[in-house]
């Protein structure tokens, strides 16, 4: 963030700096919520236990682009017309299901606390499985608004896909075959 600070500071945005601002941090909310869906499998694929200790920043930060890239669009693209906002939650798709993610992100991080865990018990993890659906409606949000080239997005699409389907029972089976096949080799 405060790259995108100096840039709009030293007016390095380009023509439209408000959807500068506004693209740049839906990228990086998309980009820190995949990479905190990639820390299962990568563990899980690796044996390494260490990613696992940075799920929750990453997930916050996550969370905390996804506010800065809400608050530009409500601040500085909608101005002084934040009524607006739910005009825009209703007649635009692309709009309603980000919405829709940002609210969902709302109680993932308001627990994501050591005391939050412990109060909510084996509710936390339920409750933190929004992760997916927050993940879904984000690259929908993403796929939604561009209008031409839609290879970014796609990209983005893949690379959930891959990242969901690493959590099916078939495919952790044979990640536990790949690994231990692995360190068998490595051991003769």
């Amino acid at each position: 963030m405060a790259l995108l600070a100096r840039d709009a500071i030293a007016d390095r945005l380009g023509a439209d700096p408000v959807a500068a601002l506004t693209h740049a941090t839906g990228d990086w909310a998309l980009r820190l919520l995949l990479l905190t869906l990639a820390v299962t499998p990568l563990r899980r694929l690796t044996g390494w236990s260490w990613p696992i200790g940075y799920r929750r920043m990453l997930g916050l930060h996550a969370f905390a682009y996804a506010c800065t890239h809400f608050a530009v669009y409500l601040v500085l693209d909608l101005g002084s017309y934040w009524a607006q906002i739910f005009d825009d939650i209703a007649k635009r798709p692309f709009i309603t299901v980000g919405f829709l993610a940002w609210l969902c992100l709302l109680p993932l991080a308001a627990t994501s606390t050591r005391a939050a865990m412990r109060r909510l018990g084996s509710r936390w993890g339920r409750l933190h499985r929004l992760i997916y659906a927050i993940a879904i409606l984000a690259v929908l949000h993403f796929l939604w608004l561009v209008k031409a080239d839609l290879r970014e997005p796609l990209i983005y699409a893949g690379i959930l896909a891959a990242l969901l389907a690493a959590r099916l029972p078939g495919v952790r089976a044979g990640k536990r075959i790949f690994r231990s096949a692995a360190g068998k080799s490595t051991a003769t």
